[in-house]
């Protein structure tokens, strides 16, 4: 089993910026993907960016490259999502998760674990 406890989130204003990170506790496989979902109200949840935890290579959604940056820190076990540029269509719940493969999937339900998810609100 994996724990995913997700932090960071919170009220900015348009254009600014937040760091969210996510720390994953319990037997995370040696080698896998980590990556960040976001949910709005009436949405899907909706695929932001993954790594691959080995290697460090990343993934972005269209939606989010450019503006959004995801790293790790594998001491620690833990993943991070820089968000910059923020915009009032990026509110929404952020989400962390892990996927026990190294393969980068888009489709939330082929995710393993879910951390519970942190809000990020951007005011106009």
């Amino acid at each position: 089993q994996v724990q995913l406890v997700e932090s960071g989130g919170g009220l900015v204003q348009a254009g600014g910026s937040l760091r969210l990170s996510c720390a994953a506790s319990g037997r995370p496989p040696s080698t896998y993907v980590m990556g960040w979902f976001r949910q709005s109200p009436g949405k899907d949840r909706e695929f932001l960016a993954a790594i691959r935890t080995g290697s460090g290579s990343t993934f972005y959604a269209d939606s989010v490259k450019g503006r959004f940056t995801i790293s790790r820190d594998n001491a620690k076990n833990t993943v991070f999502l820089q968000m910059n540029s923020l915009k009032p269509e990026d509110t929404a719940v952020y989400y962390c998760a892990v996927r026990q493969s190294l393969a980068i999937v888009v489709d939330d339900e082929r995710w393993d674990y879910w951390g519970q998810g942190t809000q990020v609100t951007v005011s106009s």
